[in-house]
């Protein structure tokens, strides 16, 4: 090959790489919108956007930041001896965390400690990340002082950026529905479920799962669902989290845009799933002591 070629060839490189270059621009995702950072008292005293994953690399601790992104998103596969029905943390936080009205862990590490009105004390974030091992993973709790443990607690904490403790992230979440204010209408709901749901979740309710037998859709009753202490068997907490989340793709707002289930049919598909069966929790006589179990509340 003479010099004259070469140089053709290099110039030709140069070139499509400043277009490409300059063309990239137009396929990168817009900067997500900034969020209002407030004080104890809901005065705005900062912004807040969700860090980027390339970010964690430059963190002190970032091995365990990776680690624990990955057990949020693989828990069933990484943690098999303390899940119990191939189900994963973020099967129903959705976007790892990141996504307004999709359970995000934006703010979980300032909200905790904190009271929880299920078992009427106040728990540490290591107790509540197991109650979920427990309940929406019918599974058992890791070692609060594990490697895994601290890994998740990390992955949280890092996803809360400099936000101080006593200052929350104005995000969108989830409002649980009032079970008294709605009349459920489980036969229509069994009718949406077949219309919008029965394609992921499977026409039993059984979940799709991939070539390896992991789920890619998580099962909504049956032996490998959540169980009857899960937030999730309630209709008062699947409702919104299927009105904002469901079906997967599609949403209220911008920018997705497209508005498929009205309140209405969220309670009656919820009204559908939650009844079913699934497996049971015997320490769900301890919930809620000494003050009534809500009407949702699933003995059976």
């Amino acid at each position: 090959m003479n010099k004259g070629t070469v140089s053709i060839i290099a110039i030709a490189v140069v070139v499509v790489a400043a277009w490409m270059w300059n063309e990239s621009r137009y396929y990168d995702a817009p900067a997500t919108p900034a969020l209002t950072v407030v004080d104890a008292d809901g005065n705005a005293v900062g912004e807040y956007r969700p860090p980027l994953a390339r970010d964690m690399l430059a963190e002190e601790n970032a091995d365990s930041i990776i680690y624990g992104m990955r057990l949020l998103n693989e828990t069933a596969r990484l943690l098999p001896d303390n899940v119990g029905n191939g189900l994963n943390c973020n099967s129903c936080h959705m976007a790892q965390g990141k996504r307004p009205l999709g359970a995000p862990y934006i703010n979980t590490i300032n909200d905790y400690p904190k009271f929880m009105g299920r078992p009427q004390a106040v728990l540490n974030i290591q107790e509540r990340i197991n109650g979920c091992f427990r309940r929406s993973m019918n599974g058992t709790p890791i070692d609060e002082s594990s490697e895994e443990m601290q890994a998740m607690v990390d992955y949280m904490d890092w996803l809360r950026g400099d936000v101080e403790k006593g200052h929350r992230v104005d995000i969108k979440n989830m409002e649980y529905f009032k079970v008294a204010e709605y009349t459920p209408d489980p036969v229509r709901g069994e009718e949406i479920y077949v219309q919008q749901c029965a394609a992921c979740h499977g026409a039993n309710g059984e979940g799709m799962k991939d070539q390896f037998g992991d789920f890619i859709f998580p099962a909504l009753w049956g032996d490998e669902s959540f169980n009857l202490g899960a937030g999730m068997a309630r209709m008062s907490r699947a409702s919104p989290f299927v009105l904002h989340n469901m079906p997967i793709g599609v949403g209220l707002d911008a920018p997705l845009g497209q508005i498929t289930l009205s309140k209405q049919d969220a309670v009656d598909v919820s009204a559908y799933f939650t009844v079913k069966p699934r497996p049971d929790f015997p320490d769900k006589i301890y919930d809620w002591p000494g003050v009534p179990k809500p009407a949702d509340f699933r003995s059976h």
